[in-house]
């Protein structure tokens, strides 16, 4: 017998169906208007419990794809060589793939994370902490999962997060900044595009 769909339901009213409802979000103040037209739901700030140490680092934009994964892997092996891990963020699986062509190239051991083994990946991402890891993820890969620092790490800079392409949502591209330099730990962040992006192109 064949498959037919009867009826659907949004996450938004499924969500509605609860009796209760609450969330917590670093990022949640940007959407505040839209929780409380969706779910009636107010936003209230809590401050850190530790002074964030987290440095942004200057964007860094290149004309070609090709440019930019040569940038990306030049970075990753300057944080590889001074200890620190790295974390880069991709936007797709073919991305992933890419870059980590490059790495590979440049003789550079990596991991990458891209949902296609759900299982192991959050193992994965939560060992990127320790000294001069390099881990490629997609934004679904290891969510949710704290990514502490190896021994010695923080004393060196802490995690290194490296974006290769900007969101649509400039709150999605916080997401990922904000893996790094948690709790009070240092870490950094920077940018690195080119005007091949989709986002660009689109």
């Amino acid at each position: 017998s064949g498959r037919e769909t009867l009826t659907r339901m949004t996450f938004q009213r499924f969500f509605r169906r609860y009796l209760h409802l609450s969330g917590m979000s670093g990022t949640a103040m940007e959407v505040a208007g839209e929780l409380w037209h969706v779910y009636g739901l107010g936003v209230a700030k809590i401050p850190p419990n530790l002074p964030s140490k987290r440095q942004a680092m200057a964007d860094r934009v290149h004309a070609t794809l090709t440019d930019k994964w040569k940038d990306v892997a030049v970075r990753a092996r300057a944080m590889h060589e001074k200890g620190r891990p790295t974390l880069i963020g991709v936007r797709s699986v073919a991305a992933s793939e890419a870059l980590s062509r490059h790495l590979t190239e440049v003789g550079l051991a990596h991991q990458v994370l891209n949902a296609k083994q759900d299982q192991q990946e959050a193992e994965i991402v939560s060992q990127a902490g320790q000294g001069g890891s390099v881990t490629v993820a997609t934004n679904m890969a290891g969510r949710g999962t704290d990514i502490k620092l190896g021994p010695g790490v923080n004393d060196l800079g802490g995690l290194h997060v490296i974006l290769t392409e900007r969101h649509e949502s400039h709150r999605i591209d916080r997401q990922l900044y904000g893996r790094c330099a948690r709790q009070g730990d240092r870490g950094s962040y920077e940018s690195i595009l080119s005007a091949a992006d989709s986002l660009i192109q689109d």
